[in-house]
């Protein structure tokens, strides 16, 4: 638990409001458009009387008139120079939010030379709450890679013994289901905790990466291999068409991108289905992987790469929610782009390096 000062919300408010000056930001603003509405008739009564005695001494003009031809040109340019004062702030402090909606939680917003108590107190307001959420998701990162943790040993000795009862001549047909089951179950929860303490790394930037040069095209053919059993079970055919390309980047992390999006091509096709596979060198390297499954839902697209999100619901007995959101975040990681998008026959994924 950490042992980091907490900041009462109720008292830090009463602080501000004991330090609150007494023009706030509205009493500001109403007295800045009086003062303009003030100057302006005073500068068109000046303007009535100046071409009056001046230039033209039988000048009948209609004052009205006048007021809304200095009030057009007076109020365009000292509005334009108060709008700065009064909503640059509230810009900045969009900016903030919108970085804060992204997942960024360190960013902070500075007063700077602002006079109003309005801005510095939401500014110093937004802080906290950023802080507050910074230290909350650390924490819930930590407990969960933690915890996750402590389930591999257990997890493995499961496993292991399952294992050794698979090759039991005596078991009988039920029990043979059972330990079946029991070891499919158990390999899925190990995939389960892997995927959280590698994703759970990454986040954190705990994990080396280890910057190395390879075979792209290689590696992605040891993705395919490894995904035998899967596609061998399905009769899916390939077709596969890659440029030799050479990469400098984290080979143990970019495993993992092939081999979900590849297993994900393979998972949503149907029986006796084609997954196309690409890699093309130009000005950037460009991987595409395209299934002819049942496609992706519009309503789900916004959710694609969330943690723990699975759009279909007869596919999740076969995964974990947590493929996609490791492959966005390693894509992330090695500042590369990632698209999904619907084909006339099914999925096309598209991973830019």
């Amino acid at each position: 638990m950490s042992n980091k000062r907490r900041i009462d919300p109720k008292k830090y408010l009463k602080l501000s409001k004991e330090k609150r000056s007494k023009l706030s930001l509205s009493v500001r603003l109403t007295l800045f458009v009086c003062a303009e509405i003030v100057f302006c008739i005073l500068l068109a009564i000046g303007f009535d009387e100046l071409i009056g005695h001046t230039i033209f001494n039988d000048w009948r003009g209609t004052l009205v008139i006048e007021l809304l031809v200095v009030s057009v040109i007076v109020g365009s340019i000292v509005t334009g120079f108060v709008s700065i004062y009064f909503f640059n702030p509230i810009k900045k402090l969009r900016g903030a939010m919108t970085k804060v909606a992204e997942g960024d939680f360190s960013v902070r917003l500075e007063a700077g030379k602002s006079t109003s108590s309005d801005v510095k107190e939401v500014f110093a307001g937004f802080n906290i709450m950023v802080k507050e959420l910074e230290s909350t998701e650390i924490l819930q990162s930590d407990f969960v890679s933690n915890v996750s943790h402590e389930f591999k040993t257990p997890i493995n000795a499961i496993e292991g013994y399952t294992t050794l009862l698979q090759g039991c001549e005596s078991l009988d047909p039920d029990q043979q289901e059972y330990v079946d089951k029991i070891l499919f179950n158990t390999k899925r929860l190990s995939t389960l905790v892997g995927n959280i303490l590698l994703l759970s790394k990454i986040e954190n930037q705990n994990i080396k990466t280890n910057v190395t040069k390879f075979r792209l095209d290689e590696q992605i053919r040891q993705a395919l291999l490894a995904l035998e059993p899967a596609w061998v079970e399905k009769d899916i055919e390939f077709d596969v068409e890659m440029d030799t390309v050479d990469y400098n980047g984290s080979e143990n992390l970019l495993i993992h991108v092939w081999s979900n999006l590849i297993g994900n091509a393979i998972k949503f096709s149907p029986k006796g289905g084609k997954v196309k596979i690409g890699l093309k060198q130009n000005e950037r390297i460009v991987f595409t992987v395209e299934d002819n499954g049942c496609g992706i839902a519009e309503n789900e697209k916004s959710h694609l790469f969330d943690k723990f999100y699975q759009g279909d619901s007869s596919h999740k007995q076969e995964g974990n929610g947590l493929g996609l959101a490791l492959v966005k975040r390693i894509v992330t990681l090695a500042e590369g782009e990632i698209f999904a998008e619907n084909t006339e026959n099914g999925c096309k994924f598209t991973v830019v390096l």
